[in-house]
């Protein structure tokens, strides 16, 4: 198993540039399967939910190419109607992401339940009712598997929930169904509007991307295509936090602040400043933190929920922050039910925190931080508990990385530019 051993303690400084979107490049990798033509993506993370998602695909028969550091190319022109290995499918909850696709396509698709980060239940029934109401039926066991004779219908769909995947799901499917689906109550986050831009690029017909309505005017056939995959807002966000838990001044280029604004009233309520230079994002850690109270002197809180709401993966790293800040405050982790318990990991590094259910724990500060040795139970816990480790006096040791590799490309490589003192070993 491999660890960071992590010296904290030092403020950093200099440049650095989040990677592309983790959430679009697992989409748009499993929409290159609706053609059999080469679809070209720039800017893909090289991380290792990619590197499966893309080993997964190549099982089914396609074949993919790394034409540079960050472009992948994927030609599913061998794609045939298969199983999904079911020890790759529970390595990554993108697997998933592959239905849609393949039914569109084939009109039939059989997929073992996925895996992913161990949250809280994350529901599925978003996908296979959308799938119905498109005509399919689906068969639920130990495996499902969905099929339609001939082509899906376009037709209204109400999403049960605004569903990221669920809507890209929906969307993959809607793109080749005969006629016109309008997709309501759908996810509207970067990462799904990278997704709708790449289809459209291949020949789909969207309207209302970046809304929660989605008109979808079918097509019998798309074309392969190149595109870009936008900057990781996420990853963003982790930078803001790793500058304020540090004392940090630092800058983030080519940060996606069209899609920072409830991220950055987030930190603002936390008293950690950032101002936009162009394209860049200068943020203000070496700044006093206070956490600014409501009206009247009430605690405030941060809440996530669905775009364009604080999002639900920067919830750790908000909370994280807060140890550094001065006041009180309460994060709410609305939507998955196990997040929080990482804050245990964090009290016995010094930080003064009550989690009063799973969805709720109150912080409280300044606290200082001293090492520790941890484990990292998910991709946005494991990079919370390193930017504790870089605010923290001593050493301190990360176990089960690969979590945080998952989501995170070469990040201890990419924060030794900053100053960081890390080493990664390989037991």
């Amino acid at each position: 198993m491999s660890r960071f051993i992590v010296e904290g303690g030092r403020p950093l400084a200099g440049r650095i540039r989040p990677a592309g979107n983790k959430n679009a490049a697992l989409p748009c990798i499993a929409a290159a399967v609706l053609v059999d033509r080469p679809v070209t993506l720039d800017n893909v993370p090289r991380i290792r939910d990619v590197l499966t998602l893309l080993e997964i695909v190549e099982s089914l028969g396609a074949t993919t190419a790394w034409d540079g550091p960050n472009t992948v190319t994927i030609d599913a022109g061998g794609v045939e109607v298969g199983r999904v290995d079911r020890a790759m499918a529970a390595r990554i909850r993108a697997s998933l992401l592959l239905a849609g696709p393949l039914l569109a396509r084939f009109g039939d698709v059989q997929l073992p339940p996925p895996g992913g980060d161990v949250i809280g239940r994350r529901r599925m029934d978003t996908h296979f009712l959308a799938f119905e109401a498109l005509g399919a039926e689906v068969e639920l066991g130990q495996d499902f598997r969905i099929h339609v004779d001939g082509r899906l219908r376009g037709t209204p769909v109400f999403l049960d929930e605004p569903s990221v995947t669920g809507t890209e799901n929906a969307v993959m499917a809607a793109v080749l169904a005969r006629g016109t689906t309008v997709l309501r109550n759908a996810a509207a986050e970067p990462h799904v509007q990278d997704l709708c831009h790449l289809l459209v690029s291949m020949g789909a017909r969207i309207d209302g991307i970046g809304t929660g309505r989605l008109t979808i005017e079918g097509v019998d056939r798309l074309e392969g295509t190149r595109f870009a995959v936008g900057s990781d807002h996420i990853e963003t966000g982790s930078f803001i936090g790793l500058a304020a838990v540090t004392g940090s001044d630092l800058v983030i280029d080519d940060a996606p602040v069209e899609h920072l604004h409830s991220t950055l009233l987030g930190f603002r309520r936390l008293g950690v400043e950032c101002s936009v230079e162009g394209s860049a994002l200068r943020v203000h850690g070496s700044a006093v933190h206070e956490i600014r109270h409501d009206a009247f002197g009430a605690v405030p809180k941060i809440d996530d929920g669905p775009w364009p709401a604080f999002p639900a993966d920067l919830t750790s790293i908000a909370l994280v922050t807060a140890v550094k800040c001065s006041g009180t405050i309460l994060i709410h982790e609305k939507m998955f039910e196990s997040r929080m318990f990482f804050t245990d990991k964090l009290v016995g590094m010094g930080a003064r925190i009550i989690l009063c259910d799973p969805h709720r724990a109150v912080v409280v500060g300044p606290a200082e931080l001293r090492g520790g040795t941890v484990e990292s139970p998910d991709i946005r816990a494991g990079m919370a508990l390193l930017i504790a480790a870089l605010g923290a006096e001593g050493t301190s040791e990360i176990h089960n990385i690969r979590q945080i590799e998952r989501g995170y490309e070469r990040i201890d490589e990419r924060l030794r530019g900053l100053g960081a003192r890390i080493t990664r070993t390989d037991d």
